[in-house]
């Protein structure tokens, strides 16, 4: 479980984040993202087709940072590693069921889904405006 200030917490619930994995080239790759405060932790949903997935796979450093979009000077960053396990269908629907949308959807043949669960070991929460 992961230690998020109170501060803080409603972030969790936010409906986009900002996902950042090196590409590559040893570039970072960020990406806008769906994702879900799942079971004490922070979660996402993506297909084994995509470049941060495949990213992942060979780097699993990340980091995601959650914007409070009403306040700009307010946000939180989890940075870390990523767990990427298989997904057998029940958190794809998790996600789906919070964005009301069938992410598979959006999956090309062949696409398997996994679960991308950020383990982080720095947690920033911050609020430029104290």
């Amino acid at each position: 479980m992961i230690d998020i200030p109170n501060s803080h917490q409603d972030l969790l619930q936010s409906s986009v984040a900002t996902f950042a994995t090196i590409g590559p080239d040893g570039c970072p790759q960020l990406t806008e993202v769906w994702f879900l405060y799942d079971n004490g932790s922070v979660a996402l949903s993506l297909n084994s087709g995509r470049q941060k997935t495949k990213n992942l796979m060979a780097r699993p450093q990340c980091s995601l940072l959650i914007l409070d979009l009403a306040v700009p000077q307010r946000y939180l960053e989890l940075r870390g590693d990523a767990e990427v396990t298989p997904d057998d269908g029940s958190f794809v629907a998790k996600v789906g069921k919070k964005y009301e949308t069938d992410l598979k959807a959006y999956d090309h043949p062949g696409d398997e889904r996994v679960v991308v669960r950020i383990v982080p070991r720095e947690i920033n929460a911050v609020d430029m405006r104290d």
